[in-house]
């Protein structure tokens, strides 16, 4: 996921299910920074398909873009991973992501705007969930590695994105003004 702004450039990175999607969307409600996706950020930058930047080839492509301000790596332990992941369901149309847990539906399986049904990717079923999180690890590696060198990487551990975004807020708070007085969930 990245955010970008004239104010402040930063990368949210993170294994599948580590939240990314979340801590993104609380830090543009919160600092009033654009959101932009991996999809939308590669259609605009670089073609490519895949979240960005995942591997060092693609980091170094961003780095001819623009230079990051803040590169952020959420670290969620395995098991919390692919309970979340295998817990997850989506709304293909509309991209709206709901979680058995914590963000269930109203009605099980079925959209809660549209009364459409949902849907578990492949790759959320618990037999490819292993694979993804064993790969991205491998992947990501060298580019949390550069971001370090660099000096421009936090890292945040956690089992739970509440728990983890008041330091993640607190962060951010350090670099650019909140466009509200209090922390916002």
């Amino acid at each position: 996921m990245a955010m970008a702004s004239k104010l402040l450039r930063a990368v949210i990175l993170g294994p599948p299910g580590s939240g990314k999607g979340t801590v993104c969307q609380r830090i543009a409600q919160n600092f009033g920074l654009q959101h932009l996706s991996s999809g939308h950020f590669l259609r605009e930058n670089i073609k490519a398909n895949t979240g960005f930047p995942r591997t060092l080839v693609q980091a170094e492509a961003l780095d001819r873009i623009c230079d990051l301000d803040l590169v952020i790596t959420l670290n969620i332990p395995f098991e919390t991973l692919k309970d979340r992941l295998s817990r997850r369901w989506i709304h293909p149309p509309s991209g709206r992501v709901y979680n058995l847990d914590f963000n269930p539906p109203h009605v099980h399986g079925v959209d809660d705007i549209t009364g459409e049904p949902l849907v578990q990717q492949e790759d959320d079923k618990p037999e490819a969930v292993a694979a993804r999180l064993r790969q991205y690890k491998d992947v990501a590696k060298p580019v949390i590695e550069l971001y370090k060198s660099r000096g421009v990487l936090h890292q945040f551990s956690g089992t739970e994105t509440n728990k983890i975004w008041p330091y993640v807020y607190t962060l951010f708070s350090n670099k650019i003004a909140p466009i509200q007085s209090k922390e916002a969930y």
